[in-house]
């Protein structure tokens, strides 16, 4: 705009001094008698009109070149726009394309992973479901106890588990054997007790009404004269001192009612499954402790469970505080220790 009213000045100044020229030699002329007044006017005016009409004219091209000239500069202008505006285009998609390609990899990574753990996990868990099942099913074929045994795995101890417990019972034909917790495991070391014709089983519960229910199944098999299920409630004990990741904590501050092992001599195998994890840390500890003194110099100790830490953990202050215990490591599901006498 302001560069129009630069063209245009120039062309009405122009037309103004052209007409005021007219105009003066109009009036000399006038007043020399030349023309008439009236005539000096009318002349005038038609000079004004001229010179006006002559710089619209002018005006009106000046002003179409200027159009033209905006208009270049408009389309211009446009072109780098859009030519700037395609560009960052072209960097935002590259930029999404990046983001695309960082996401999808990342994606494919995190489902390859998730699927690898998922077959491990499956691969895992069908070799584990295999070999209880061969464990199961040579324990019911081994013990000849029929169909109907009560089932093993979840909160009760695994078939693999059990499987060791009858092997030591067969090598060792204890007279007395001493079960922390009971439940389906009393019924199948009933049933191999009872194939061996010798011995008997005392099962430590420290829940009444589980130990009702216990009582049922072992009847319910015919074991009534080989286990016997005795409610020991847990009851306070001292507890100790550990170090755990570096951080003293306190132990369990309590265990079964060592009342129910008052009558207990020449006890050959124990099976620590009990008291629950959730009694306390290291809670099946005192087993060792508090039954060793019952214990025939070849005794076992099984310990169920023995993959967790806290059980690992407590196998190493049966070792340290007991020298003449030896630990064997089991094959097992969720891990199984033996522990007997180093002259053994």
């Amino acid at each position: 705009m302001r560069s129009l009213r630069r063209r245009l000045l120039p062309l009405l100044t122009a037309a103004a001094a052209v007409g005021a020229v007219a105009v003066l030699v109009l009036v000399v002329l006038a007043a020399r008698g030349a023309v008439t007044w009236m005539d000096a006017l009318t002349l005038a005016a038609v000079a004004a009109v001229g010179a006006l009409v002559c710089a619209l004219g002018a005006g009106t091209v000046t002003l179409r070149r200027a159009v033209r000239d905006l208009q270049k500069e408009v389309e211009e202008h446009a072109h780098r726009v859009t030519e700037a505006l395609g560009q960052n285009r072209v960097e935002t998609v590259e930029v999404m394309e990046g983001v695309r390609g960082h996401i999808t990899r990342a994606r494919d990574t995190a489902v390859s992973e998730i699927g690898r753990g998922v077959r491990r996990a499956v691969e895992v868990q069908g070799r584990n479901d295999y070999e209880q099942q061969v464990a199961w099913t040579e324990l019911r074929d081994h013990l000849g106890a029929g169909p109907f045994l009560p089932p093993l795995r979840g909160w009760a101890a695994s078939p693999d588990v059990l499987r060791i417990l009858v092997g030591h019972i067969e090598r060792m034909r204890p007279g007395t054997v001493v079960e922390c917790g009971s439940g389906s495991s009393s019924v199948w070391i009933g049933h191999a007790l009872r194939r061996v014709g010798t011995g008997r089983l005392v099962a430590l519960e420290h829940d009444a009404r589980y130990a009702e229910l216990s009582r049922a199944m072992v009847a319910s098999h015919g074991l009534g004269d080989i286990v016997e299920i005795r409610h020991a409630p847990l009851v306070e004990i001292d507890p100790a001192t550990v170090t755990v990741d570096g951080e003293e904590r306190t132990t369990a501050d309590r265990w079964y009612d060592t009342s129910a092992l008052a009558d207990l001599q020449g006890v050959g195998l124990v099976f620590v499954d009990g008291p629950p994890a959730a009694t306390g840390l290291q809670a099946r500890y005192p087993a060792v402790p508090r039954l060793l003194p019952h214990c025939t110099e070849d005794a076992v100790f099984v310990l169920d469970d023995a993959d967790r830490p806290d059980e690992r953990a407590l196998g190493e202050r049966w070792l340290a505080e007991y020298p003449e215990l030896h630990r064997t490591e089991e094959a097992a599901e969720k891990g199984a220790h033996v522990f007997s006498r180093k002259s053994i």
